[in-house]
C-alpha cells in the first residue's frame, strides 16, 4: 500500500509518496515531470553503491537519461566548497531549466542537492528521494535546503520545494541501527510538539519502528510527514508555526558545532539530546510538569538515544560556549535567545528572548562547566 501526503503550497503543491517499492517506479513517478528526459542524481558514495543500480535502471525503463554526480557521505559534505563542485558538475553536464535534479541520500544529500537546484541558473526542479528514516520524516519535506559554516550549522540556505517526494521504505533496510535510531529522534518529535496520541503510540510501538515492522513503520513515517505537510502549508518560511519544528535544534545544534558535525554526534541524536533538555529546561522554568519532563527523556533513553551530556563524546562542555552557538540560531530575533519549549507532551511553544542567565544555569546543571 502506498500512502499519499500532499503539501499544499497552492501553485507549488507536490506529494510525498509513503510505502515500498517506489524506488523501482521513480521513472515512471517521475517521467511527467520532466519536460525532456533527462536528469541530473546527486548521491552520496553509499547509498549509489547500495541502491544507485535500481535508481539508474528505473529511469533507463523509464527512458530517462542519467548522469550521476557523487558526494562523500556525511555532514561534513555540506560546505561551500563542495556545493561549488556540485554546481560546477552540473554546468559541465549542460543542464537546463527543463531538466531536473534528483536528490538521492540522506538529509545532507538532500541539504546540497536542494540548494543547488535552488541556485543553480536561479532554479531548476528537483526530486526528493531520501534515503533515511530521518530524511524520510522531516528533511526531504518542506523546501528548507542550506550548508554548513564553522559559525553553525545551516546558516546559508534557501527555500525550495520539489516537485515530488519518493519515501520507499525498502531503501530503509540497509540502513544501519544507529541511524534508523537517529532517524527516530524526529519522529518522537513530532508527538511531542503536537500530537499526544501519536507520542504514546510511539511509547508503545517505537521498537516495531525500529525494527523495520511494515505497517508500524510506515504509520510512523506518515503521520510524522502528515504533521509536517500541514505546518509547512500553514507557514512555508518558518514566520510563525513553522518554528516549532525546531523542538530540540537549538540544543542540539549547538552540541553539533562544538563537537565539529563529524560522527562522534550525528544530528538525530543531538536532536533527541535537545529534545529532552528542552523538556527538562521547561519544567525548570515552571512551564511544563517535571513529570512530562521526566517521561519525554525516558522514552527518548529508551530506544538507544542520547538523553543527557554525559552520553555524547566531546566533554566537558562550557556553557557559555553552547550558549554562544545557540546565539548564532537562525530563530535569534535581535541578538535575543530563541528556544522551543514545552507546557506538556504535545504542546510546544517558541519562546523569545529567553534569559541567558537562566539558561547558564540550567546548563551547568546538565553537566556544562563555567
Amino acid at each position: 500500500m502506498i500512502r499519499t501526503v500532499t503539501v499544499g503550497l497552492e501553485e507549488r503543491t507536490y506529494d510525498v509518496l509513503i510505502g515500498a517499492g517506489l524506488l523501482d517506479r521513480s521513472g515512471e513517478l517521475i517521467a511527467p515531470l520532466l519536460t525532456r528526459a533527462r536528469t541530473a542524481i546527486i548521491a552520496d558514495e553509499t547509498i549509489m553503491g547500495l541502491h544507485g543500480a535500481r535508481l539508474q535502471s528505473a529511469l533507463t525503463v523509464a527512458g530517462i537519461q542519467s548522469e550521476t554526480i557523487l558526494i562523500p557521505p556525511g555532514e561534513a559534505s555540506k560546505t561551500f566548497a563542495q556545493l561549488e563542485q556540485v554546481c560546477d558538475a552540473l554546468l559541465a553536464m549542460k543542464l537546463d531549466r527543463g531538466d531536473l535534479i534528483i536528490a538521492f541520500g540522506g538529509g545532507v544529500v538532500g541539504d546540497i542537492a536542494g540548494f543547488a537546484a535552488a541556485i543553480y541558473k536561479r532554479g531548476i526542479d528537483f526530486v526528493q528521494i531520501p534515503s533515511t528514516l530521518l530524511a524520510q520524516v522531516d528533511s526531504s519535506v518542506g523546501g528548507k535546503t542550506a550548508i554548513d559554516t564553522p559559525r553553525g550549522k545551516n546558516l546559508i540556505g534557501a527555500f525550495h520545494q520539489p516537485r515530488l517526494v519518493l519515501a520507499d521504505r525498502d531503501v530503509l533496510a540497509t540502513l544501519p541501527d544507529r541511524e534508523m535510531r537517529a532517524g527516530y529522534a524526529e519522529v518522537i518529535k513530532y508527538g511531542f510538539l503536537g500530537d499526544f496520541d501519536f507520542f504514546e503510540w510511539l511509547e508503545t510501538n517505537g521498537a516495531a519502528v525500529l525494527a523495520h515492522e511494515p505497517a508500524a513503520l510506515i504509520h510512523a513515517v506518515a503521520r510524522s510527514v502528515e504533521m509536517k505537510a500541514e505546518i509547512v502549508a500553514e507557514d512555508e518560511r518558518e514566520a510563525g508555526r513553522r518554528a516549532l519544528l525546531n523542538l530540540g535544534h537549538t540544543f542540539g545544534h549547538a552540541l553539533e558545532a562544538e563537537v565539529g558535525f563529524g560522527g562522534d554526534l550525528i544530528h538525530g541524536e543531538a536532536v533527541a539530546l535537545g529534545c529532552a533538555q528542552a523538556f527538562r529546561y521547561s519544567a525548570k522554568l515552571g512551564l511544563c510538569s517535571s513529570q512530562d519532563a521526566a517521561r519525554a527523556g525516558q522514552a527518548i533513553a529508551a530506544v538507544g538515544l542520547p538523553s543527557r551530556l554525559a552520553d555524547i563524546p566531546g566533554g566537558p562542555f562550557k556553557a557559555d560556549v553552547l550558549i554562544g552557538h545557540m546565539a548564532q540560531d537562525k530563530k535569534a530575533d535581535a541578538g535575543q535567545l530563541t528556544l522551543v519549549l514545552a507546557e506538556a507532551i504535545g504542546r510546544a511553544f517558541v519562546a523569545k528572548a529567553v534569559d541567558p542567565v537562566s539558561l547558564k544555569d540550567f546548563l551547568i546543571e546538565e553537566g556544562a562547566t563555567q
